[in-house]
């Protein structure tokens, strides 16, 4: 498949979903983004701003298997992996598998199961395999997790640990509506869908195999220089070496924007990586990374301005150092 193609299917991607979620459409960007190079993806924002809607729309546009599972208190591991379970009929043991096994898991609410739950996510979304009572199973391709939490409400929640927050390749924030008009126009909508779910009439754009296409031709047809690797590495050398971090954005982070910058660059139509792709996605794909020190972090500072304030510091490459 030609970038070119990419770029087109991406556009009907993107037009489709923006029918049912009428919000930033620079949100559905990256989170395409992400999916073509199986990036994990968390939505983090207030309640009722369209995280789960948007991740349902994507999985109906792709065309994948798509599960979700909500998560709770007393969520079990066993419940998102699976179980082997003994059959008497048969005398032997049965694996029972459970809805990890898909292509789009939709993990809503991820921060009200316990850690021993959250945990069971960690190798599927870095190795895309599960192992179960010592037996390690591949899971189909592709696979990524959209995940959804509250960062406001904190009774009854499990705060994602760090080593978890590092396997998602981007947060986003889906954010309010910026207009009267666009607060308008999601009222009106609802009027025009008569239903409260309308992702149920969202057809797929594309199939599972169109799909491992558009990710192969990110994959093998995007160029990036030596110039924009070393942007790259520099802008997460600046954020890990600012006074105010306390544990900064590992190599994995760095891989995380080289491939989503890769992505963005096929979306736009494009089959090499300028900095500006760079740009766009780095605070999405650093910010989480951070762990600032206390005192810092009690003053208000995020990582998102420290990931600004990296990008301000760090040289952007021109065109004939490309």
């Amino acid at each position: 498949m030609e970038v070119i193609e990419v770029s087109e299917l991406s556009r009907e991607i993107i037009d489709a979903i923006s029918e049912v979620y009428l919000g930033n459409n620079d949100v559905i960007t990256k989170a395409l983004a992400a999916a073509l190079v199986n990036g994990n993806v968390l939505f983090e924002d207030h309640p009722g701003l369209g995280k789960t809607l948007l991740a349902k729309s994507f999985s109906r546009v792709f065309g994948l298997k798509y599960r979700r599972v909500q998560f709770t208190p007393d969520l079990l591991p066993a419940d998102i992996l699976g179980t082997k379970v003994w059959r008497q009929n048969t005398g032997t043991f049965e694996l029972v598998k459970g809805p990890i096994f898909t292509n789009v898991l939709l993990a809503d609410e991820i921060n009200r199961a316990p850690p021993k739950t959250q945990s069971a996510l960690l190798e599927a979304m870095e190795e895309r395999q599960v192992t179960i009572e010592g037996e390690t199973l591949q899971l189909d391709a592709p696979f990524f997790v959209m995940a959804t939490q509250n960062p406001l409400e904190y009774e009854g929640t499990y705060p994602l640990p760090e080593a978890q927050l590092d396997r998602f390749l981007l947060r986003l924030s889906t954010g309010y509506p910026k207009t009267l008009s666009d607060e308008m126009a999601i009222l009106e909508a609802r009027l025009k869908w008569k239903k409260d779910d309308p992702t149920v009439d969202l057809e797929p754009v594309v199939d599972r195999e169109t799909f491992l296409e558009m990710q192969f031709a990110v994959e093998s047809s995007i160029y990036v220089s030596k110039s924009v690797v070393k942007y790259i590495a520099e802008l997460v050398r600046n954020a890990r070496q600012n006074e105010m971090v306390e544990a900064g954005p590992s190599p994995r982070g760095a891989l995380a924007l080289l491939k989503v910058s890769k992505a963005g660059a096929a979306i736009e139509g494009r089959d090499f990586v300028i900095p500006d792709d760079v740009k766009r996605f780095a605070v999405d794909a650093l910010a989480h990374r951070i762990v600032l020190k206390a005192e810092y972090s009690f003053e208000g500072i995020t990582g998102e301005a420290v990931v600004r304030m990296a990008l301000d510091k760090t040289h952007v490459p021109k065109e004939s150092e490309g």
